[in-house]
């Protein structure tokens, strides 16, 4: 979007003009376990619902109080899935892998979530039974359930809750040259060299090669099985997007180009005015002007889970460093817990870190903790676990407002000093208030941006003017490589016909010089 477009959209937004739209059924599928996926996308839903529209969603996260104009269909079987693995992540015994080992566990999960989904009991008389205007879905593994777009007759949106990578990018035929933009297994940055380039075209092409031949497969599986009268192939339903919503903003991130339909709404699930905490919470913030840590490994692995060996190293460091911590633990006790250290099994993280008395985050580094840490201008100490955390903590660091642990070798030594550095020099917190001078800094807040071009799509039935050509090209022919196959065609045809006139001149040459010879020794004989 143009910055000219959105200082349009900001004035026509302050006056309240913009065209009404009716109050839309919307159906909204966010089918993993994941807590933060359903943090980032549910504030819009709320939203969404607040104004009127009928908003039904399938997660594993019904509301606890019931609200107007939403309806929750639970698929409690995906939330199983997840706990042995969680703990497993936590224990610190599990291997590190691979972010294609990682793609193939991602590949299997995503058929058996989807497959949950259709299989729900619920969803199934909601199939058989009613119409909605418009679908949000979570684009995670999740190609098969992209055919209820046809199924219903209605637009889709689809939501990447931590920005964007290939096979988000094919949905609406979006660039992205590897010249510039790293894969994310590979930790590069915008800058590369000739061999880091090379390394990263290699990597996208066997990513390609993972999801057409690890991903796609199951889930064609799936979509033939719940749709089969389809007319739209699965390929066909995938391009079948009229909007993408990125958790992603150019400030957090190197900047890149994005078509038209690739929406950043980085920091949706932010309040721009905090929520109020607990009095007491407030007290002890508010009295303590010598600065406070937050610490928290987020909503998949939990600290309780962690093994004896780190817990002891992290509770011998706070308490010989005597600062006031806040950390959120999932037990109501924690044997030889330090008199300086609260724990409590939730915290409102984002109301935590808005204090001005809050200094320090140590973190497992996921996405929407980055970005409500850049938000509210704290440094991180992060301790990466899994998938995009190793990415977020690296770029963080890079950026010059973070340091980084391994949990499986965290020792208090190393603890202590990490701490005490990210404590006691400002580098650091100046680095990250930049930072949040910057996210901040937009003619809309994130929650506009994604509710006007949501409406957008209600309005205009799909918004296909804002899809590009791309979109209806298949994978040979957006890449080109039909016409790089032709000119090669043509190159080799040229090439054999160039030898075989080389030849044929070479035979002509040798025939000739044997008829010469010939014709001077008859002259020879005749003498």
């Amino acid at each position: 979007m143009g910055i000219r477009s959105v200082l349009i959209i900001a004035l026509f937004v302050s006056l309240g003009i913009f065209e009404s739209t009716e109050g839309a059924k919307i159906l909204s599928i966010f089918p993993y376990s994941g807590p933060s996926q359903y943090i980032f996308i549910s504030p819009l839903l709320k939203a969404l619902a607040e104004k009127g529209h009928e908003v039904t969603s399938i997660s594993t996260f019904p509301q606890k109080k019931p609200l107007k104009n939403f309806r929750d269909i639970a698929v409690m079987e995906n939330s199983k899935i997840f706990d042995e693995m969680l703990i497993e992540l936590a224990d610190g015994e599990s291997e590190e892998k691979s972010y294609f080992q990682e793609f193939v566990e991602l590949s299997a999960l995503g058929v058996t979530v989807t497959t949950n989904v259709m299989e729900n009991s619920e969803v199934k008389n909601l199939l058989k039974n009613e119409k909605f205007d418009l679908l949000i879905i979570e684009v995670l593994s999740t190609e098969s359930l992209l055919g209820l777009g046809e199924y219903f007759q209605a637009p889709m949106i689809g939501v990447s809750t931590f920005g964007t990578i290939g096979f988000i990018d094919y949905l609406t035929a979006n660039p992205s040259p590897a010249s510039f933009i790293p894969h994310m297994s590979l930790q590069y940055g915008s800058h590369m060299s000739l061999w880091q380039r090379t390394v990263n075209v290699l990597a996208n092409v066997v990513d390609d090669l993972c999801l057409n031949y690890l991903m796609l497969p199951g889930h064609e599986k799936v979509y033939k099985k719940y749709f089969p009268n389809a007319k739209l192939s699965m390929d066909e339903a995938r391009r079948n997007v009229s909007l993408v919503l990125l958790n992603d903003h150019f400030s957090l991130r190197a900047p890149r180009p994005y078509v038209p339909n690739m929406i950043e709404v980085g920091g949706l699930h932010i309040k721009q005015k905090p929520d109020p905490l607990e009095e007491d919470l407030q007290k002890f913030l508010d009295n303590s002007p010598e600065g406070v840590i937050y610490f928290s490994m987020g909503s998949n692995v939990k600290s309780k889970d962690l093994p004896p060996q780190t817990l002891q190293a992290i509770l011998g460091t706070f308490a010989e460093l005597k600062i006031k911590v806040l950390w959120k633990f999932e037990l109501e006790e924690l044997p030889n817990k330090p008199a300086n250290v609260v724990i409590r099994k939730w915290f409102n993280q984002p109301s935590i870190l808005a204090h001005p008395n809050v200094k320090l985050f140590i973190s497992h580094g996921g996405y929407l903790s980055t970005t409500e840490t850049i938000f509210h201008g704290k440094p991180i100490l992060g301790i990466p676990v899994l998938a995009d955390q190793f990415m977020n903590v690296k770029n963080s660091v890079k950026a010059g407002f973070a340091l980084s642990m391994d949990l499986k070798t965290l020792n208090k030594e190393e603890f202590k000093q990490k701490i005490e550095e990210l404590w006691t020099n400002p580098r650091y917190s100046n680095a990250v208030k930049t930072l949040s001078k910057r996210f901040r800094d937009q003619p809309l807040t994130p929650m506009e941006t994604a509710i006007f071009w949501v409406e957008y799509v209600l309005r205009h039935d799909g918004a296909p003017h804002i899809r590009n050509a791309g979109q209806d090209l298949s994978f040979w022919q957006y890449h080109n490589i039909d016409v790089y196959l032709l000119l090669a065609s043509c190159i080799v045809v040229v090439f054999t016909l160039i030898a075989s006139l080389i030849r044929f001149g070479k035979k002509i040459i040798c025939a000739s010089s044997k008829s010469t010879k010939k014709s001077k020794k008859s002259k020879i004989k005749k003498n």
